[in-house]
């Protein structure tokens, strides 16, 4: 078994996937091919995970780092599953020009990696790089399964699913800790023991549609309730997706910051007001950015220092799929797909985030029927826009970016087309300029 780690210099993120990998008896004995462009971060990484596999594993692994461009088809060759978690670009200087450039047009983002302006180019200037990727997958280990961690989700996933013949799904932490994080929040953790939830929609828009207790009793109504009553009692850090309990009926699967830029209704020009009134961390992206840089070094010199590499299996998809393909043992997850009818009400060859059964057979998609009307509508807004940028990628039609942008919630709402375009055509020349092509 060959498992290929595409961004292995996210150190924190391959070790606790890689480490899961480890505990499961199905791998003991694999080969792990760790490829990044950055050589330092790539030979930390290395060093890490070869102790790791020495703790925890005996040493029965087999590690391997590869180094840019050139290594990249060894990386991936007769590999049986791919990970992906690169980020192009890094937080300087792309992340930098996705804040700065918007906000000489006025234009105020929190996380910018999933959809808004700086969604879309993420998008972009990633989707370059997955291009190769899908490329090099299709050569040498063509069987493999695409495991993506990477955002913008639905944008980079609904392009290797639609333009590529790669298999793919795309994997996010938020399904995970959708329930726990709303019953943290309400002071409900007594109801998280036996509780049964359905969650569907879209990555980092999925709707919390069923929530019961133990015995089968909807504990929507005192969600709503308790929702309501802290949204106009404190400040509190998800004020957002609070606001959608109360107004949609709902709670949906990603943080409040998140979700005040994926819509028209918390970032408002001129309107200090909700942002303090929601408690909106602005910037939030590059803070966060900032902080791990400078953390980094000592957690490092933290996990080296002396002895053994300690690992517990976390809440990650990623080695319980690859366990449930390689064993034939049953396995549910949330998963990133092409809808196909699934969710009837949303489009077609839309990206969706959808209940999965993964087996030998694959990652199996489950029928979720339509969603509220309400629900879907939001999902909507932000399906079009994210299908409009994956063919811009996939044809390098400008005037596809543009579009995607005019009807990103957030961003047509703040200006005018001309404004738009303008602004994009800035992003495409920064972007180009500092190395990181988007067409």
């Amino acid at each position: 078994m060959k498992i290929t780690f595409m961004g292995a210099g996210s150190t924190v993120f391959s070790k606790n996937v890689l480490g899961d990998t480890m505990l499961c008896d199905a791998f003991h004995d694999m080969e792990i091919a760790l490829y990044d462009i950055d050589e330092h971060r790539l030979e930390e990484s290395f060093l890490l995970i070869q102790k790791m596999n020495d703790s925890i594993n005996a040493g029965r692994a087999t590690v391997k780092k590869y180094l840019g461009v050139e290594q990249r088809r060894e990386a991936l060759r007769k590999a049986d599953f791919v990970v992906n978690a690169i980020q192009v670009g890094l937080y300087d200087p792309c992340t930098i020009i996705d804040f700065e450039v918007p906000k000489k047009y006025g234009l105020r983002q929190t996380i910018a990696d999933t959809l808004g302006i700086g969604g879309i180019f993420r998008a972009l200037r990633t989707i370059y790089v997955l291009k190769n990727f899908a490329r090099d997958i299709e050569d040498v280990c063509p069987d493999a399964w695409f495991l993506n961690y990477t955002n913008p989700m639905a944008m980079l996933s609904g392009y290797m699913q639609l333009h590529t013949g790669v298999k793919t799904v795309g994997l996010c932490h938020s399904v995970q800790v959708c329930v726990s994080s709303l019953f943290k929040h309400l002071d409900m953790n007594e109801y998280l023991d036996g509780c049964h939830s359905k969650i569907a929609g879209i990555n980092h828009m999925a709707w919390l549609l069923e929530i019961t207790d133990r015995n089968g009793n909807d504990l929507y109504p005192e969600i709503r309730r308790r929702a309501r009553e802290k949204n106009r009692t404190e400040k509190h850090s998800d004020m957002v997706r609070f606001d959608y309990i109360d107004k949609l009926g709902y709670y949906c699967t990603e943080s409040s910051e998140h979700n005040a830029e994926y819509n028209p209704f918390y970032l408002k020009a001129g309107r200090d007001d909700l942002v303090e009134k929601f408690n909106i961390p602005l910037d939030e992206y590059p803070r966060r950015c900032i902080d791990q840089i400078s953390k980094w070094e000592k957690q490092y010199k933290s996990l080296m220092a002396g002895g053994a590499v300690e690992h517990t299996r976390s809440r990650e998809y990623a080695s319980h799929i690859m366990e449930a393909i390689a064993t034939d043992k049953p396995y549910k997850i949330g998963g990133n797909v092409l809808n196909k009818g699934l969710i009837p009400n949303l489009p077609y060859n839309a990206c969706v985030e959808v209940p999965c059964l993964v087996d030998g057979n694959g990652v199996t998609p489950t029928y979720v029927g339509e969603l509220p009307m309400q629900l879907a509508a939001m999902n909507s807004s932000n399906i079009w826009p994210q299908m409009l940028t994956v063919e811009a990628a996939y044809t390098g039609n400008r005037d596809m970016i543009y579009q995607a942008a005019m009807m990103d919630p957030h961003t047509g709402a703040q200006l005018s087309t001309d404004e738009i375009v303008s602004l994009c055509n800035d992003l495409i020349e920064a972007h180009t300029n500092a190395g990181y092509p988007v067409l």
